[in-house]
């Protein structure tokens, strides 16, 4: 389909009056065919859920402080407080308040969603804001002052930002870095920051020092200030696609490249530089393997006479999951078969000291979500949960017991439940892991299947409350498949669907519903899938290449149209994923899958109901592939139900009642078609 052959590119201009009355229209539509006393009790339920004090208040440890943003049902867009360690063990810790979201919302009559907040350390007294309207990528900065619970406004000096997809950092109480919109030719071709600069208090943005500029078609620039006493240093990083990025010590005006490979990940910590390649790494007679961790000396490695420590080495079955600092230790989780371990290495000048943290459940997902090398020594802590199983949150310190420190309740009723762990045989012989969730007794019956596969993203197990009783109670089956394009065994296992490789996800996914069938877990009919962003590409996929398979689909903030994604919003930062539609041989690939271009009339070929679901302020996906799909889709014959939401972002919920109300909407879909018990 050519540009000029599309009807619906009018469903693009993302705010026009006509495109958004057709999306009111479509909205209608849908709910009023959803809605009922079903729809009211699975939403309801899942408000409940997200909106119960019962949560774990997930926290930053800084300091003496532990940080958390809360939203529950009286506060419905959030309040951002923080609390001591004495107080986070008790029951009911007592919270100081330092931003009521909702309150500033009313005052100033915008719709602020929390964007996060940076804390500059070590008097945590100042803090760099970012609030976004609706939930969108771009973001509006403001500084706070946390003594008085007050912007500091530009006029008395308070660093303040528009509306922009802004990367800002502290140096120090009165200087910071900053990549924001300065005007023309400022971003890049991505939407990103192409210049960086070095911002002065006092001194107006335009007078701000360029620090380096990038090229239009890199992804961003970016710049950051390393405070750790006695290893002070500033960095600059330039982002030359998605998986490519150059990064520079600077040194005054100077620029030192730290010349790792452009894919690797490269960190470095005190006096080690970590490197975690993702394509095999040839230094002198050495070639180290993709999905590897390597240490060595920075300063070593600057002067170009360092070795090369490996601390990681992948195996068939074992991959390189997530690592982190505490004072003078490496915590690694690895995947070991999407089942997860974790270690603990002491640094030596040669060989590190390894050893294991026991005492993980099997079937659980075990990360790390905080370390505070600066303040707080080699304490940690680990959050577990598993398909069935509750979160819980954990602390330790290296060398010492695990303690927990909150539990999380049980939303829904677990018992003869079960988790296993089955592979299929994608078309290419390759074993593709996936976990199915059922009870111990079921029979065929109603199975949801979702899938991402893209990204370098694990899909690992985790608890969700609102799949457990919306979906799991009711007796339903719930699986998660481990498709190539994720990360579950290392970096490989996505690079090989880059570009030209991308039909090896699909192929997989399809195994996976076909696998389902053949082991009798459910039936052809029975059988739905859902996914979203770069999943919802692949319920797109499915819906035209593979409608077969079955009953029903759930598409969610998608990319559709693979001729025109590269132009809409963040688009051209993922040509390193897909490739790049402009180039007729990679177009001949991808014009095979792009699944707007391969709509066919239901008197062509039957496609199973699908439901499409967006948000008119997600500034990463462009709306306007979700809009076209369903129209098309209708047209031409098919059963489509589309809702999107106004506001909400990426994540297509701006608070506790979107989400609740999109999620029943995607449940209640689900019954209707497959069935109930």
């Amino acid at each position: 389909m050519a540009i000029s052959d599309d009807p619906y590119l009018w469903l693009e201009d993302v705010t026009g009056d006509a495109a958004l009355a057709w999306v009111r229209e479509k909205n209608e539509v849908t709910v009023e065919a959803l809605s009922g006393t079903a729809f009211d009790a699975t939403e309801a339920s899942i408000r409940e859920i997200l909106d119960t004090d019962a949560r774990i208040p997930y926290a930053r440890r800084r300091g003496q402080f532990l940080y958390n943003f809360w939203r529950d049902g009286e506060h419905v867009r959030g309040l951002w407080r923080r609390t001591t360690m004495d107080e986070y063990r008790t029951e009911n810790p007592v919270w100081d308040v330092l931003l009521d979201l909702d309150a500033l919302a009313e005052s100033e009559g915008e719709n602020w969603v929390w964007g996060g907040a940076q804390v500059l350390r070590p008097d945590q007294r100042l803090a760099l804001a970012t609030l976004s309207r609706g939930g969108a990528d771009a973001t509006v900065v403001r500084e706070f002052d946390l003594d008085s619970r007050t912007f500091r406004a530009p006029e008395d000096g308070g660093f303040a930002l528009p509306e922009a997809k802004t990367d800002i950092g502290w140096i120090d109480a009165d200087t910071v870095f900053v990549g924001t919109d300065f005007g023309d030719g400022s971003l890049t071709e991505s939407g990103y920051p192409r210049i960086t600069k070095r911002w002065r208090r006092g001194t107006p943005l335009v007078e701000a020092e360029t620090v380096f500029e990038g090229e239009p078609q890199d992804i961003s620039i970016s710049a950051w200030h390393d405070r750790t006493p006695g290893f002070e240093r500033e960095f600059v990083q330039r982002a030359t696609d998605f998986y490519n990025s150059e990064t520079y010590v600077l040194d005054g005006s100077a620029l030192t490249r730290i010349l790792t490979p452009t894919d690797a990940s490269t960190s470095v910590h005190e006096n080690w530089l970590l490197v975690r390649t993702m394509t095999p790494w040839t230094v002198g007679d050495t070639t180290y393997p993709a999905g590897a961790l390597l240490a060595a000396d920075f300063d070593e490695f600057i002067s170009g006479t360092a070795s090369l420590t490996v601390l990681f080495a992948p195996d068939e079955h074992t991959s390189l999951h997530q690592y982190a600092w505490t004072e003078n230790y490496l915590l690694l989780v690895t995947l070991q078969d999407v089942r997860t371990q974790l270690h603990v290495l002491k640094p030596r000048a040669k060989e590190w000291d390894a050893s294991t943290i026991d005492g993980l459940s099997d079937l659980t997902s075990t990360q790390i979500i905080g370390t505070d090398a600066e303040e707080n020594g080699d304490e940690f802590f680990l959050s577990s949960s598993g398909y069935l199983t509750p979160a819980t949150l954990l602390v330790g310190t290296v060398g010492g017991e695990l303690d927990v420190l909150k539990q999380a309740p049980a939303f829904f009723d677990a018992e003869g439940m079960t988790v296993e762990q089955f592979f299929a045989r994608s078309d290419d012989g390759t074993q593709i892991p996936y976990f199915v969730v059922r009870r111990v007794d079921a029979g065929p019956g109603p199975t949801l299947l979702y899938g991402y596969g893209g990204f370098e993203i694990s899909m690992t197990p985790g608890y969700s409350g609102a799949t457990g009783r919306a979906w799991l109670e009711r007796g339903g089956t719930y699986v998660v498949a481990n498709i190539r394009g994720g990360g579950e065994y290392g970096p490989s296992w996505h690079t090989q669907v880059l570009r030209a490789g991308r039909h090896l996800v699909h192929e997989d996914f399809a195994a996976v519903a076909r696998d389902l069938v053949t082991r009798g877990i459910t039936t052809t009919e029975q059988l739905a899938a859902q996914g979203g962003s770069n999943g919802g590409l692949l319920m797109g996929i499915m819906v035209t290449k593979y409608p077969e398979l079955f009953g029903a689909l759930v598409c969610q903030v998608p990319l559709l149209d693979m001729k025109r994604y590269h132009l809409l919003l963040a688009g051209a930062s993922w040509v390193a994923e897909y490739g790049d539609p402009d180039d007729p041989t990679e177009w001949e690939f991808i014009s095979q899958y792009s699944p707007y271009q391969n709509v066919v009339t239901a008197s062509e070929r039957r496609y199973p109901p699908i439901l499409i679901a967006t948000s008119t302020r997600d500034d990463r996906v462009h709306p306007g592939h979700a809009r076209k799909m369903a129209a098309s889709l209708a047209e031409l014959g098919h059963d489509v139900s589309y809702y999107e939401n106004i506001e909400g972002g990426h994540g297509g919920a701006s608070d506790n009642a979107q989400l609740a109300f999109k999620t029943a909407l995607t449940y209640e879909f689900l019954w209707r078609h497959l069935g109930r018990r």
